[in-house]
Formats: structure tokens, C-alpha cells, sequence
């Protein structure tokens, strides 16, 4: 009996992951909203993701304010495959479409009037769940999902002390806020 759950267990695990692969091919970007910037076709890949100290008080404040998904656009440039955050602004939010679970705009940043977006950025609040890809597969998670659909040259998610952040090349990568340091997210991170 044990060996036939066994069998059963590992057959639904492959199943599970075949769909999600399968779920990671169907899937395709959306029209960009009128407004939004379009992405640049030919930029070098970003490999590191700066933010300034006003940006990092911004987070942590509203880290530590909300019980539910807070969302920011990240304002700054993409130089030399670095993006500079200078600063982040509260993305146009319905308060009734923050939760503990998700957070939906209503418009782009553009279209909310932050010129000079290079990303977006959301919560976690329980510092769980921080990956763009189910842990060790290439299955993307809705955060990767919704990415493919942004012109941005990054994604991030705020995790408590650490920022976990995507670029085009769909690498995954970590940014200390106690340090500064930039990682590779190779493990799924958490609190």
C-alpha cells in the first residue's frame, strides 16, 4: 500500500508540474495599456537593481504599515545594466484590491503620472511565497506571469529584509536592505 502511494504521489507531482509547464507555454502577454512605456528592444540585460536610501525607508515603512499587499512604482533609470531606483511611488491602488494574497492597479504608473518607471514593486506581508518560479522548477508563479505582461526592464517583491527581484532574462536575484548586497535567488526565499 505504501508503495502504491508512493507511485500516486510522484505521478501527481509529475502531472502538476507538466501542467504548470504547459500553463508557462499558453501564456501571453497582454496589450500594453495606453499610455505605458514600450520596452526596449535591444537593451543590455540588467544585472544589478540599486535603490537609494529614500526608496528603502519608503519600503520599509510601508512594509511595516500594511497587513495586506502594498504596491510602488520604482522610479529611476537603467544604466549600464544597473537600474538605479531613486525613488518609489504608491501605484494607483483601489484599497478594496489590496489584500493579504494580491494587489491590483487600477492604471499603469505612466497612466498614474510617475514618469521615468523602470519597475514595479510589491509585498509580501508575510514574507512568504517570495520567488517568480515554484521552487526547484522552471513553473512560473502569477508575480513571473504578471512580469511577462509589464514593458519594465524589472520586477521586485518585498520580503521583510530582503528584496527579491526579476529582470528580462527572467533571472532571479535577492537585494539585501540590511546590506545593500545584491545575490542570486538560486533558493527560494523567505523570512
Amino acid at each position: 500500500m505504501s508503495q502504491r502511494r508512493t507511485l500516486r504521489a510522484r505521478a501527481v507531482r509529475t502531472g502538476l508540474a507538466a501542467t504548470g509547464i504547459m500553463l508557462a507555454l499558453v501564456i501571453r502577454p497582454e496589450p500594453l495599456a495606453t499610455g505605458a512605456p514600450r520596452a526596449m528592444p535591444h537593451a543590455p540585460p540588467i544585472r544589478a537593481l540599486e535603490l537609494s536610501g529614500q526608496a528603502r525607508r519608503w519600503l520599509e515603512l510601508q512594509y511595516r504599515s500594511y497587513p495586506t499587499e502594498f504596491m510602488g512604482c520604482m522610479i529611476g533609470s537603467v544604466d549600464h545594466g544597473a537600474v538605479r531606483v531613486s525613488r518609489i511611488a504608491p501605484a494607483d491602488v483601489d484599497p478594496a484590491r489590496s489584500t493579504a494574497t494580491q494587489v491590483i492597479p487600477r492604471q499603469s504608473c505612466e497612466a498614474a503620472g510617475w514618469a521615468g518607471t523602470v519597475g514595479v514593486i510589491h509585498s509580501h506581508p508575510d514574507g512568504q511565497r517570495c520567488w517568480y518560479f515554484f521552487p526547484t522548477t522552471v513553473v512560473p508563479s502569477s508575480d513571473a506571469a504578471s512580469f511577462a505582461r509589464q514593458p519594465y526592464a524589472v520586477d521586485a517583491i518585498m520580503c521583510g529584509d530582503h528584496v527579491v527581484w526579476i529582470n528580462r532574462d527572467m533571472a532571479e536575484q535577492q537585494l539585501s536592505l540590511v546590506d545593500g548586497r545584491s545575490t542570486d535567488a538560486a533558493t527560494p526565499s523567505g523570512r
